[in-house]
């Protein structure tokens, strides 16, 4: 049986997870902290569990054996690193940190303290996905050349993204920083790292943070790459396309459907299975001492590609 610790109930997926590990026979929710006593008391009577309201005391905990990070993005650092050198499994929400320093940070933490990581990145579990990352390392497409991903909602102009996701201090910012994440680590897995990026955030309907977001990336081979999010754009589905010396692959849209060309017209591929998602490989790795996909590895990528989009803003 995995002691679960719930660190922190800001983030939006937080009752997900939650009720996710509630429902798995090999884990147990034994307590609860926040910052936010009311949310923190209110949680864990939810979730018949503890509440903790120092953190200190929440990690020294002896029947929390792994913890789930749902708190605001400038409290992962602090969390993490105390929870890696309290021997605690750690699983999180993206992104891990604002910056690469600080990431790395945090992976060294992880690293040092051999604790099992995993970070929240389920579009790198779908078959599509899947299916495009290896047609790519097959050469199926020849050189990339250039690739682009759209991920938007409507949480702004339909108001039902929490006012929290709008605080610049905690969030880091806004669609890109949050959205546009998903973006961001599924063209780091595909493309590898960008040489350089340069970005174009607006204001549309949110004045603290960006709701309105495209970045562009180059990379040292002449391919380039674009992230494009919003929280402004309603009925509007994630779009893939993805462009080689070869042919062209391209999934989403109103087709929701992965599709390619290499010459001898449009071919709707099979798909593989996917891969199982990231709180089940993380209570895997626990329970079995496997390693997770989705490791601290990309997810300091992440955040480093993350703060190059946010220090090239035009």
């Amino acid at each position: 049986m995995i002691n679960i610790g719930l660190a922190g109930t800001w983030h939006v997926h937080f009752e997900g997870y939650a009720n996710e590990v509630s429902k798995n026979s090999n884990c147990k929710i034994t307590a609860l902290w926040d910052k936010d006593e009311n949310s923190g008391t209110s949680s864990a009577a939810k979730y018949n569990c503890d509440y903790e309201k120092d953190l200190d005391t929440f990690l020294s905990r002896k029947d929390v054996d792994a913890i789930i990070v749902c708190s605001s993005t400038d409290l992962h650092k602090e969390i993490i690193i105390k929870a890696a050198k309290a021997g605690k499994h750690i699983f999180t929400e993206k992104v891990l940190c604002f910056n690469q320093a600080d990431a790395q940070e945090v992976a060294d933490a992880v690293k040092e303290n051999n604790v099992k990581f995993t970070i929240s990145f389920p579009w790198m579990s779908r078959s599509d996905f899947i299916w495009v990352k290896k047609s790519v390392d097959e050469g199926l497409f020849g050189d990339v050349t250039y690739c682009r991903m759209r991920n938007a909602h409507n949480g702004a102009s339909g108001k039902w993204l929490p006012e929290t996701f709008y605080d610049r201090k905690t969030c880091g910012g806004g669609a890109m920083m949050d959205l546009g994440a998903h973006s961001m680590y599924i063209l780091n897995w595909i493309m590898g790292e960008p040489i350089s990026v340069s970005s174009a955030f607006t204001n549309v309907m949110v004045d603290s943070v960006e709701d309105n977001a495209v970045t562009v990336m180059r990379y040292a081979n002449g391919a380039i790459a674009v992230s494009e999010t919003s929280f402004v754009s309603p009925n509007n589905p994630y779009e893939f396309e993805l462009s080689g010396t070869k042919g062209t692959a391209l999934m989403g849209g109103f087709l929701d459907k992965p599709c390619y060309n290499i010459g001898n017209g449009w071919v709707f591929p099979s798909l593989p299975v996917g891969r199982p998602g990231p709180m089940t490989q993380w209570i895997d790795s626990i329970m079995n001492g496997t390693e997770s996909y989705y490791d601290i590895d990309k997810a300091v990528a992440l955040s480093k590609t993350m703060e190059m989009a946010y220090k090239s803003i035009i």
